[in-house]
């Protein structure tokens, strides 16, 4: 290795971390901020739908991801849920939900995420999420049924904020 060479290699070796750093915050930044659901473009079946809601995605320690939602449900009543997902094949507990509730979430890839709910131990309704190339659109698609066995295929429709 020649005199230039090595005194180039740090140089580029740093460079290429940050490059590559640089792109992990971007995959991960594909996901934080705040949503809001769209209501004209999703459906919900069966329905009703929210007539709100709003999800945070925010970092914790460890590589984590809280998601907290607030919203109004079809009767009216105001809703707040939360969870820390790590993303790590473990099911983690919905703080807020009506009856004892997990999701287990997994990333796709960059843009795309899945998580499976189980209510009382049960598994219920398998979700994909997909953030549009652009950044400023999240659809997400339940498919599953309800704990009381009804068919569910809600497609929500997010914009962020």
């Amino acid at each position: 290795m020649s005199k230039q060479t090595r005194a180039a290699f740090p140089v580029v070796v740093g460079l290429s971390l940050v490059l590559v750093g640089s792109g992990a915050a971007q995959a991960a930044d594909n996901l934080l901020g705040t949503w809001k659901l769209n209501i004209t473009k999703s459906k919900y079946s069966p329905g009703p739908a929210p007539k709100s809601s709003t999800t945070r995605w925010a970092t914790v320690p460890a590589g984590g991801l809280k998601i907290t939602s607030d919203g109004v449900d079809a009767a009216g009543k105001s809703t707040h849920t939360e969870i820390v997902t790590m993303f790590d094949g473990k099911e983690a507990e919905l703080k807020g939900a009506a009856t004892p509730t997990t999701r287990l979430y997994s990333r796709i890839d960059d843009y795309t995420y899945e998580f499976v709910t189980r209510v009382n131990g049960k598994v219920t309704t398998t979700s994909r999420g997909t953030n549009s190339a652009d950044g400023k659109t999240r659809t997400l698609v339940t498919t599953g049924t309800t704990p009381d066995g009804k068919p569910v295929n809600n497609t929500a429709v997010y914009d962020r904020q």
